[in-house]
């Protein structure tokens, strides 16, 4: 079973359980609707040894700070403001001490600079490496928050920033590079939370989510859930410095946010982004009818020119 298949049956085994006055699952965060029109919103991200960090490579205080960026980027996506988080670790025995506080400390500090209060969670040993489990809550109109399912035929399809950065961060920390600039920017991913919220406010923005497995893995999220079909423009794609079209497409870890917008405002929100952010927003496709032939399978473009192949982001399984 696939990572996205388990997660397909676990949404079909649960579907007949109380709603509590949530929203199914399908988004980067679970929505609840708390009255006065505003909603809260939940996410939770699981951070393994060995998986996502090398202890070796990653100091303890910077992966503090990502552990807590990676949720926040979900929050962002959903055009909501982070406002608390729960933290959870399993410890083993050789990272109970200083290296428990120095996390911890980072954690604090970037939880301070976000703005994010810390109001749980739990802590337990463990005799396989170090786990940790954050779960964010963020607030927002609810007029404002941004799902996977509201992507409109006719869209633009926007990023907003370059991609493979940190795929490339990656690649030199296993290659024992661990300062350069993108090794840097592999351990300490920025959330586009002051842009996400930003974007919630303007209403010509339908669908959004943030870029955690690779654009060539993401983008199919957006057209599952909405129904649609996307067309990607191959030489449209922002890359990051020492990233080739693979790596910016399927590296993964951008923490970008990747959204449709309605193709008349387009222009002026791109100029209007641009004008409050001091940076460009990339627009890289269209949404198109579905091709029920292949489902969520985007049609990718150089030169205008459909190309056969299958650009696949990360995936655990």
């Amino acid at each position: 079973m696939t990572e996205f298949g388990l997660i397909d049956h676990i949404r079909t085994l649960c579907e007949t359980l109380p709603t509590a006055g949530f929203e199914g699952i399908g988004d980067d965060c679970a929505v609840l609707p708390i009255g006065h029109d505003e909603a809260l919103v939940f996410t939770t991200d699981l951070l393994c040894e060995g998986v996502h960090f090398l202890r070796t490579a990653t100091p303890p205080g910077e992966l503090g700070g990502k552990s807590l960026a990676v949720n926040l980027s979900d929050v962002a996506s959903m055009g909501a403001r982070p406002v608390a988080t729960l933290l959870s670790l399993a410890l083993p025995a050789d990272a109970t001490g200083e290296w428990a506080q120095a996390f911890t400390e980072g954690y604090c500090a970037a939880s301070e600079r976000y703005g994010t209060a810390l109001v749980g969670g739990d802590t337990t040993g463990s005799e396989s490496g170090i786990t940790i489990s954050v779960t964010a809550i963020g607030r927002a109109p609810l007029a404002h928050l941004k799902r996977r399912s509201a992507a409109r035929i006719g869209d633009h399809i926007f990023t907003t920033g370059r991609l493979g950065g940190s795929a490339v961060g990656l690649r030199d920390l296993l290659a024992g590079q661990l300062d350069t600039q993108a090794a840097v920017l592999h351990r300490n991913p920025v959330p586009q939370i002051e842009e996400g919220i930003w974007l919630g406010r303007r209403m010509e923005v339908h669908a959004m989510m943030d870029l955690s497995d690779g654009l060539g893995s993401d983008i199919r999220h957006i057209m599952e859930q909405s129904h649609v079909g996307a067309a990607i423009d191959l030489d449209r794609i922002p890359r990051a410095d020492g990233a080739d079209l693979q790596t910016a497409l399927g590296g993964g870890e951008d923490y970008q946010l990747l959204f449709t917008a309605e193709a008349a405002q387009a222009e002026k929100l791109a100029r209007d982004f641009e004008r409050d952010f001091g940076r460009p927003l990339y627009d890289v496709g269209r949404i198109t009818d579905v091709n029920s032939k292949v489902p969520a399978q985007p049609v990718w473009l150089q030169n205008g020119i459909p190309q056969s192949v299958d650009f696949m982001g990360f995936e655990h399984f």
